[in-house]
């Protein structure tokens, strides 16, 4: 696996001398073994947060986690399969014991298979309804009382939980149905999980990406190009530049939703 830091050549990174704007948080990223959940975890580090990283092939995590720890940030890798809720629920609550704390979560695990209603295979559906879906509520319900705890008791005065969904849950077509149904319901949670807790201090985002290179855009059962080249598509480290966005807001503003494609994509 090539990992590349999403900022490098950026400007806008702490100063020389700086504190980092994420120094002595903690943060959780789901589907971290590759593109959007890599680059978000790289990301996050750079900021100054020890990070955990989360997802089923752990030889990738643990190459991803050695170029977080040869830059000089923290990185805890953790295994599992989120579509199982067991294994989701432990997943947090893993972090949060590592950390004895815990600031982010990004909600990035996903999975896609393209088909119609009519010929697709249910086994396919319940991948994506698990993965998709189920793994951000569980995800979500258990990390809850410790961003809770953490906005109240830290020293930001909030905490973040970011959900990555998808242009798919906006915009409907006809082979991709169980999967734009998942990432409108991931929508419509994240919309009422935000009214919840938005008092106490938790900011819940939603970031919507339209066509990115990644291995679930491009690999088995990848998502239609819709004559878009690849070249003109979005890189995960875009997406991980909006998802830093949300998090690193003062504690006043709150970024709700960023919907972000490719220049050239018209839906």
């Amino acid at each position: 696996m090539s990992v590349r830091d999403p900022n490098a050549g950026a400007t806008g990174g702490a100063a020389a001398g700086a504190v980092a704007p994420l120094s002595g948080c903690a943060a959780l990223v789901t589907g971290a073994s590759s593109g959007i959940g890599a680059a978000t975890a790289l990301a996050l580090a750079r900021l100054g947060a020890e990070v955990a990283v989360v997802a089923r092939r752990t030889e990738r995590l643990e190459e991803l986690a050695a170029v977080i720890r040869g830059q000089g940030g923290s990185c805890t890798v953790l295994t599992a399969d989120l579509a199982d809720p067991v294994q989701a629920r432990q997943a947090v609550d893993d972090a949060a014991g590592r950390f004895a704390r815990l600031d982010v979560l990004v909600n990035n695990a996903g999975y896609v298979a393209m088909g119609t209603v009519e010929h697709s295979d249910p086994a396919d559906w319940k991948r994506m309804v698990d993965l998709n879906l189920n793994a951000v509520l569980h995800m979500s319900q258990t990390a809850l009382p410790h961003l809770l705890r953490t906005a109240a008791e830290g020293p930001r005065g909030v905490a973040d939980l970011v959900n990555v969904s998808s242009v798919g849950g906006r915009v409907v077509r006809r082979n991709n149905p169980v999967y734009s149904a998942t990432k409108h319901a991931v929508g419509a949670f994240s919309e009422a999980m935000r009214q919840e807790v938005a008092a106490r201090g938790v900011r819940v985002g939603l970031v919507e990406p339209g066509m990115t290179i990644t291995e679930m855009a491009t690999g088995a059962g990848r998502a239609a190009a819709r004559d878009l080249p690849q070249n003109a598509w979005l890189r995960a480290e875009d997406i991980a530049r909006a998802i830093t966005f949300m998090i690193t807001q003062p504690p006043h503003a709150a970024v709700n939703e960023i919907m972000m494609r490719p220049t050239a994509q018209e839906h």
